[in-house]
């Protein structure tokens, strides 16, 4: 069948976001502007109240780094989405694929049956898992080390490894970290402790999950061992190798290394939420990669499908022992969602890890050198394009976020009184910084 040629109503659509992708952020109306307030003032009746909605945004549409509003105002998208649309948004390639695919096959359940495409996107990640543990010499140079299931959320997989966890080691115990953030399910909920809301009047939860100080690899055996839980209990310890929600904060190398070393005295499984570091965030497939440091299990979700909701729990094979049946999802591993996700792996793999290591360097170095003795400034950290800048005070950071989105600039807090910057892996050198720009003359008005 001949290629059917495009639309005159499709070249105009393609051509209109080409050019939103290329423009500044421009403010043309009070924020929000009346259309925004109409819409959301019809909204906010009928949906939960549990949303946050840290701005009054409503978006119309959105392309590359750019986002714009109903009433015509454009943004830089410096949080793409809580740092998922990682190959910008509506990159062509991944609009294209998910379209293809939704002609073809919509659903039809991985659980229970076959389709092209989700050994596929396995194996891609098994692939990276493999170079990865064979140069970091936990693995061999061949061969297939690691199987996959795919979820609809980081959450469901961050659920999945837990009874990976517990299975497989037959132990009921798990040990999370104080200021980590793994889900909002009861499971996941019951590994996070990031803010005590997200917990308030939810318990009793999971059962046997104890907490342990981020950063502190004593603190597991002086304060858990000791006293809580013994070692021969633990099933496993889950940690994001980056602290994402907790701060953005990167930990020193030997903390990484130590847990492993724990884990591998004791039998407990090493699992590494990387949700938000992993998939070209920090510049490499996995945040892992920078401390050399390989996991039993990594969780990913967020970039892997550019916004399309899919996750991974990716183990070891070894760690695979449960039985067919034992744990399943009617709609995880969606065909249209690994339509994008392998556009997006194409993409990541082709150009935008590299261009999150290099970009994030000029982001991070920029805003180091702009924000330098501002009191209120206390840190500039980060890997690649995920990025957090400490703050005096809680409010001091909550006063810059709100400033930077009246002057066009999208970001988000995080820990107790950071903002990151997590854009998409298109952001250009250029578009690094306008935010710089942008969030200096913030943090100068603060």
């Amino acid at each position: 069948m001949p290629a059917k040629k495009p639309r005159r109503t499709d070249i105009a659509l393609q051509a209109d976001m080409g050019a939103l992708q290329d423009r500044r952020p421009v403010i043309v109306t009070a924020l929000p502007g009346p259309k925004a307030r109409a819409l959301i003032a019809r909204a906010m009746p009928v949906i939960s109240p549990s949303l946050i909605h840290v701005y009054p945004l409503m978006v119309a549409r959105a392309a590359g780094c750019m986002v714009e509003d109903v009433d015509g105002n454009v943004f830089l998208d410096c949080q793409a989405g809580v740092a998922t649309a990682s190959t910008g948004h509506c990159h062509p390639a991944v609009a294209a694929a998910i379209a293809a695919q939704a002609q073809r096959l919509i659903h039809i359940c991985g659980t229970d049956f076959h389709y092209p495409g989700y050994g596929d996107l396995c194996a891609r990640l098994d692939q990276h898992a493999t170079r990865f543990a064979s140069a970091a010499g936990r693995g061999p140079g061949r061969g297939r080390r690691w199987q996959t299931f795919l979820t609809n959320s980081g959450t469901e997989g961050i659920e999945a490894a837990i009874k990976l966890a517990r299975y497989h080691t037959k132990r009921a115990h798990l040990i999370a970290f104080r200021g980590g953030f793994h889900g909002r399910s009861m499971g996941s909920l019951s590994l996070t402790a990031s803010k005590s809301k997200y917990r308030k009047h939810f318990g009793p939860l999971l059962s046997g999950v104890h907490h342990a100080t981020y950063g502190d690899l004593a603190s597991i055996e002086r304060d858990l061992f000791a006293r809580t839980v013994s070692s021969e209990e633990v099933a496993a310890i889950v940690v994001e190798p980056v602290l994402g929600e907790g701060g953005y904060l990167v930990p020193a190398r030997a903390f990484l290394r130590g847990l492993r070393d724990l884990c591998d005295r004791h039998g407990i499984l090493l699992v590494f939420d990387e949700v938000q570091s992993g998939l070209g965030r920090t510049g490499r497939m996995f945040a892992a990669e920078h401390f050399g440091v390989v996991p039993d299990v990594f969780v990913l979700a967020k970039g892997l499908a550019s916004g399309m909701p899919l996750g991974a729990m990716t183990a070891q094979k070894r760690f695979m022992t449960w039985p067919a049946g034992s744990h399943g999802s009617t709609c995880g591993g969606n065909p249209v969602c690994i339509a994008a996700a392998l556009a997006t792996m194409d993409l990541l793999e082709g150009e935008l890890f590299a261009n999150a290591s290099r970009v994030g360097a000029h982001l991070k170095a920029r805003l180091q050198d702009r924000l330098r003795g501002m009191k209120i400034v206390e840190d500039v950290r980060g890997l690649g394009l995920m990025i957090g800048v400490e703050l005096a005070t809680h409010d001091v950071a909550s006063a810059i976020a709100q400033d930077c989105y009246r002057r066009g600039l999208l970001v988000l807090e995080c820990g107790d009184k950071a903002i990151r910057l997590s854009p998409p892996l298109v952001l250009s050198r250029a578009q690094a910084d306008q935010a710089v720009d942008i969030f200096a003359a913030a943090c100068r008005a603060a």
